[in-house]
């Protein structure tokens, strides 16, 4: 029996590629394709039925960064690393993967949250991604907004300031929009991250402010389409049941942020959260829910093409991501 060691691994490699390895493995010469690399990645999108719905999942891209400190409040930031490296994500960093919803119930065509808006790095795609699938801006019905983080509302403009979906009615949350849009909770916020969600939503709205509709929970915001009270991550905060005939599907929105640290260890605090305490009892509620009934869940901060099942592991949960289909 032969096994194959490093070196001779090596050697083959090299040969195959019409490169030279020196006696001694001195030096190795490599000889590049011809063909230039592509440097990008192919658009984002998925689909999949609902009943008589179809949902297309569309990536609005992701961002890794150093993992800041306090980024998980109520445990060592080694201990949040080691969770993250775990998950295989760059060491030290995290990634955030974002991924808005858009939903065509054959009489509405609703998007649900809007991105991080144009210009925003390697975040941001959403337009290019929504053209790739052949869904034009502006034959959005209905944009609905889960909470009101800048990472959802930033898209319902352009970086000109006019509207991205210009036929569309916006719809957020009551309970969010009298926080986030009340200027004695704004003068009293700290300086920071929660200072500048304040700013960036009155950035959005402060000039549409008339066009923009409120919607309560457990109420329909649009056909088949039904608000969910999930508030903790912000006061406001919102997830979405989509029923089509006998077939659903949750939309998690936040209730988890990064699934491989926040649905494993579902009492670990995000500093995103406006109120940690209950964003963890939600998280217990909505995926003991979801894992109860089996449900189809898809998340905003899920890895694309960020559908599954949630299952009960214990006092934790695990996520079982779809198995890509190639058929709608």
């Amino acid at each position: 029996m032969s096994f194959l060691t490093r070196r001779r691994f090596l050697a083959g490699s090299a040969g195959a590629a019409g490169a030279t390895v020196l006696a001694g493995g001195a030096a190795v010469h490599l000889v590049q394709a011809s063909a230039p690399m592509s440097g990008k990645q192919a658009p984002g999108f998925y689909r999949q039925k609902i009943g008589d719905f179809e949902m297309t999942i569309v990536t609005d891209g992701s961002r890794t960064f150093p993992m800041p400190d306090g980024f998980v409040k109520n445990v060592s930031k080694d201990k949040a690393i080691a969770a993250a490296e775990a998950a295989y994500m760059p060491m030290g960093q995290i990634t955030v993967p974002f991924n808005p919803v858009v939903i065509n119930t054959g009489s509405k065509l609703v998007l649900i949250d809007a991105g991080n808006g144009a210009n925003a790095g390697t975040a941001g795609k959403l337009m290019p991604n929504l053209a790739a699938a052949g869904i034009d801006p502006k034959a959005i019905d209905i944009v609905v907004i889960s909470h009101m983080h800048p990472d959802h509302i930033n898209g319902i403009k352009t970086p000109e300031g006019a509207l991205a979906f210009p036929n569309a009615e916006i719809k957020v949350p009551a309970v969010d929009w009298a926080y986030w849009m009340d200027d004695a909770k704004m003068a009293k916020a700290p300086e920071g991250m929660t200072k500048n969600y304040f700013n960036a939503a009155r950035k959005v709205f402060s000039d549409i402010a008339g066009k923009v509709t409120k919607y309560e929970w457990s109420k329909e915001v649009a056909p088949g389409i039904t608000a969910i009270n999930a508030n903790g991550h912000t006061p406001g905060h919102t997830a979405f049941a989509v029923v089509s005939g006998s077939s659903k599907i949750l939309v998690q929105s936040d209730v988890s942020n990064i699934p491989d640290l926040f649905l494993r260890n579902p009492d670990w605090h995000v500093m995103f959260d406006s109120d940690p305490v209950q964003a963890a009892k939600m998280r217990h509620k909505i995926y003991d829910m979801a894992a109860a009934e089996k449900m189809l869940v898809t998340g905003f901060h899920f890895p694309f093409p960020a559908v599954g099942h949630v299952e009960k592991d214990g006092s934790r949960y695990r996520l079982v991501p779809i198995t890509w289909n190639g058929a709608i």
